[in-house]
Protein backbone atom coordinates (compact mmCIF):
# COMPACT_ATOMS: atom_id res chain seq x y z
CA UNK A 1 0.00 0.00 0.00
CA UNK A 2 1.23 3.52 -0.78
CA UNK A 3 -0.75 5.66 1.63
CA UNK A 4 0.49 9.24 1.62
CA UNK A 5 -0.08 12.08 4.10
CA UNK A 6 -2.98 14.36 3.17
CA UNK A 7 -2.31 18.09 3.02
CA UNK A 8 -4.54 20.04 5.39
CA UNK A 9 -6.38 23.34 5.03
CA UNK A 10 -3.85 26.16 5.16
CA UNK A 11 -1.29 24.37 2.97
CA UNK A 12 -0.66 26.61 -0.08
CA UNK A 13 -0.72 23.65 -2.48
CA UNK A 14 -4.48 23.41 -1.89
CA UNK A 15 -4.90 26.97 -3.24
CA UNK A 16 -2.66 26.54 -6.29
CA UNK A 17 -4.24 25.54 -9.61
CA UNK A 18 -2.85 22.19 -10.78
CA UNK A 19 -1.07 21.71 -14.09
CA UNK A 20 -2.43 19.66 -16.98
CA UNK A 21 -0.97 16.18 -17.23
CA UNK A 22 1.12 15.85 -20.38
CA UNK A 23 2.99 12.60 -19.68
CA UNK A 24 0.90 9.47 -19.29
CA UNK A 25 3.75 7.45 -17.86
CA UNK A 26 4.70 5.22 -14.93
CA UNK A 27 4.94 8.24 -12.63
CA UNK A 28 1.30 9.11 -13.37
CA UNK A 29 0.21 5.50 -12.76
CA UNK A 30 2.08 5.57 -9.43
CA UNK A 31 0.28 8.80 -8.51
CA UNK A 32 -3.11 7.25 -9.33
CA UNK A 33 -2.20 4.24 -7.16
CA UNK A 34 -1.16 6.54 -4.29
CA UNK A 35 -4.42 8.47 -4.62
CA UNK A 36 -6.43 5.22 -4.53
CA UNK A 37 -4.59 3.76 -1.57
CA UNK A 38 -4.78 6.99 0.43
CA UNK A 39 -8.45 7.62 -0.41
CA UNK A 40 -9.41 4.10 0.64
CA UNK A 41 -7.31 4.25 3.80
CA UNK A 42 -8.99 7.53 4.81
CA UNK A 43 -12.48 6.38 3.82
CA UNK A 44 -13.00 9.23 1.36
CA UNK A 45 -15.34 9.48 -1.62
CA UNK A 46 -12.67 11.24 -3.67
CA UNK A 47 -9.12 12.54 -3.52
CA UNK A 48 -7.30 15.01 -5.75
CA UNK A 49 -3.55 15.07 -6.43
CA UNK A 50 -3.02 18.49 -4.76
CA UNK A 51 -4.24 16.92 -1.51
CA UNK A 52 -1.10 14.77 -1.67
CA UNK A 53 1.02 17.80 -2.54
CA UNK A 54 1.15 17.02 -6.27
CA UNK A 55 0.16 19.86 -8.60
CA UNK A 56 -1.33 17.75 -11.38
CA UNK A 57 -4.93 17.55 -12.64
CA UNK A 58 -5.80 14.04 -11.42
CA UNK A 59 -8.37 12.70 -8.98
CA UNK A 60 -9.84 9.39 -7.87
CA UNK A 61 -13.42 8.72 -6.78
CA UNK A 62 -15.46 5.91 -5.23
CA UNK A 63 -19.10 6.72 -4.52
CA UNK A 64 -22.62 5.75 -5.54
CA UNK A 65 -21.30 2.36 -6.69
CA UNK A 66 -18.96 4.01 -9.19
CA UNK A 67 -15.21 4.20 -8.90
CA UNK A 68 -12.38 5.37 -11.07
CA UNK A 69 -10.03 8.21 -11.75
CA UNK A 70 -9.93 11.17 -14.10
CA UNK A 71 -6.92 12.91 -15.58
CA UNK A 72 -7.36 16.47 -16.90
CA UNK A 73 -11.10 16.44 -16.12
CA UNK A 74 -13.62 18.93 -17.44
CA UNK A 75 -17.22 18.78 -16.25
CA UNK A 76 -20.47 20.39 -17.33
CA UNK A 77 -23.89 20.38 -15.74
CA UNK A 78 -26.59 18.45 -17.56
CA UNK A 79 -29.41 20.72 -16.39
CA UNK A 80 -30.14 23.52 -13.94
CA UNK A 81 -31.18 21.23 -11.08
CA UNK A 82 -29.20 21.74 -7.88
CA UNK A 83 -28.72 19.92 -4.62
CA UNK A 84 -27.85 21.22 -1.20
CA UNK A 85 -26.39 18.84 1.30
CA UNK A 86 -23.55 17.99 3.63
CA UNK A 87 -20.07 18.09 2.17
CA UNK A 88 -16.76 17.35 3.81
CA UNK A 89 -13.14 17.13 2.74
CA UNK A 90 -10.20 14.97 3.74
CA UNK A 91 -8.12 18.17 3.86
CA UNK A 92 -10.55 19.63 6.43
CA UNK A 93 -10.93 16.53 8.63
CA UNK A 94 -13.82 16.08 11.00
CA UNK A 95 -16.12 18.70 9.53
CA UNK A 96 -18.95 18.99 7.02
CA UNK A 97 -21.31 21.78 6.09
CA UNK A 98 -24.20 22.10 3.67
CA UNK A 99 -23.00 23.14 0.22
CA UNK A 100 -24.92 23.74 -3.01
CA UNK A 101 -23.83 21.86 -6.13
CA UNK A 102 -25.30 20.86 -9.47
CA UNK A 103 -27.27 17.63 -9.17
CA UNK A 104 -26.38 16.14 -12.58
CA UNK A 105 -23.03 16.47 -14.33
CA UNK A 106 -20.93 14.82 -16.99
CA UNK A 107 -17.14 14.79 -16.79
CA UNK A 108 -14.70 14.07 -19.57
CA UNK A 109 -11.02 13.40 -19.24
CA UNK A 110 -8.53 10.59 -19.62
CA UNK A 111 -7.47 7.50 -17.76
CA UNK A 112 -3.90 6.92 -16.60
CA UNK A 113 -2.99 5.56 -20.04
CA UNK A 114 -4.24 8.64 -21.93
CA UNK A 115 -7.43 7.01 -23.21
CA UNK A 116 -10.50 9.28 -23.24
CA UNK A 117 -13.21 8.53 -20.68
CA UNK A 118 -16.53 10.06 -19.70
CA UNK A 119 -18.55 9.66 -16.53
CA UNK A 120 -22.03 10.90 -15.82
CA UNK A 121 -23.08 11.38 -12.23
CA UNK A 122 -25.97 12.51 -10.11
CA UNK A 123 -26.28 13.33 -6.43
CA UNK A 124 -23.18 12.14 -4.51
CA UNK A 125 -21.13 11.29 -7.61
CA UNK A 126 -21.95 14.68 -9.15
CA UNK A 127 -20.97 16.37 -5.88
CA UNK A 128 -17.71 14.42 -5.81
CA UNK A 129 -16.79 15.31 -9.41
CA UNK A 130 -17.39 18.99 -8.73
CA UNK A 131 -15.57 18.92 -5.37
CA UNK A 132 -12.48 17.16 -6.73
CA UNK A 133 -12.32 19.33 -9.85
CA UNK A 134 -12.48 22.38 -7.59
CA UNK A 135 -9.38 21.04 -5.80
CA UNK A 136 -7.59 20.96 -9.15
CA UNK A 137 -8.46 24.64 -9.60
CA UNK A 138 -7.22 25.62 -6.13
CA UNK A 139 -10.77 26.00 -4.82
CA UNK A 140 -12.08 24.49 -1.58
CA UNK A 141 -15.71 23.78 -0.85
CA UNK A 142 -15.52 26.41 1.91
CA UNK A 143 -15.42 28.98 -0.90
CA UNK A 144 -18.88 27.82 -1.99
CA UNK A 145 -20.59 28.18 1.39
CA UNK A 146 -22.96 31.06 2.05
CA UNK A 147 -21.46 33.89 4.12
CA UNK A 148 -22.94 32.87 7.48
CA UNK A 149 -22.06 29.19 7.09
CA UNK A 150 -18.52 30.03 5.95
CA UNK A 151 -18.04 32.31 8.95
CA UNK A 152 -19.17 29.55 11.31
CA UNK A 153 -17.02 26.99 9.47
CA UNK A 154 -13.91 29.14 9.85
CA UNK A 155 -14.61 29.59 13.55
CA UNK A 156 -14.86 25.82 13.98
CA UNK A 157 -11.75 25.15 11.87
CA UNK A 158 -9.67 27.63 13.88
CA UNK A 159 -10.50 25.58 17.00
CA UNK A 160 -9.48 22.26 15.41
CA UNK A 161 -6.41 20.61 16.92
CA UNK A 162 -4.93 20.08 13.45
CA UNK A 163 -5.29 23.73 12.32
CA UNK A 164 -1.95 25.58 12.20
CA UNK A 165 -3.33 29.12 12.24
CA UNK A 166 -2.81 29.87 8.55
CA UNK A 167 -4.72 32.85 7.25
CA UNK A 168 -7.61 31.53 5.15
CA UNK A 169 -8.14 32.76 1.63
CA UNK A 170 -11.20 32.60 -0.58
CA UNK A 171 -10.96 31.91 -4.29
CA UNK A 172 -13.22 32.34 -7.28
CA UNK A 173 -13.94 29.05 -9.01
CA UNK A 174 -13.83 29.05 -12.80
CA UNK A 175 -16.92 26.82 -12.69
CA UNK A 176 -20.13 28.81 -12.40
CA UNK A 177 -22.22 27.80 -9.44
CA UNK A 178 -24.30 29.35 -6.76
CA UNK A 179 -22.41 30.54 -3.74
CA UNK A 180 -19.07 30.70 -5.53
CA UNK A 181 -16.97 33.67 -4.55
Amino acid sequence: MTVQPIRLFGDPVLRTPADEVVDFDRELRNLVRDLWDTMRDEGGAGLAAPQLGVGLRVFTYACDGEEGHLVNPVWTSLDEETQEGPEGCLSIPGFSWDCRRHRNVVARGFNEHGEPIEIQGSDLLARCIQHETDHLDGVLFLDRLDDDTRKQAMKEIRQATWFDGAVPTLKQSPHPLFGAR
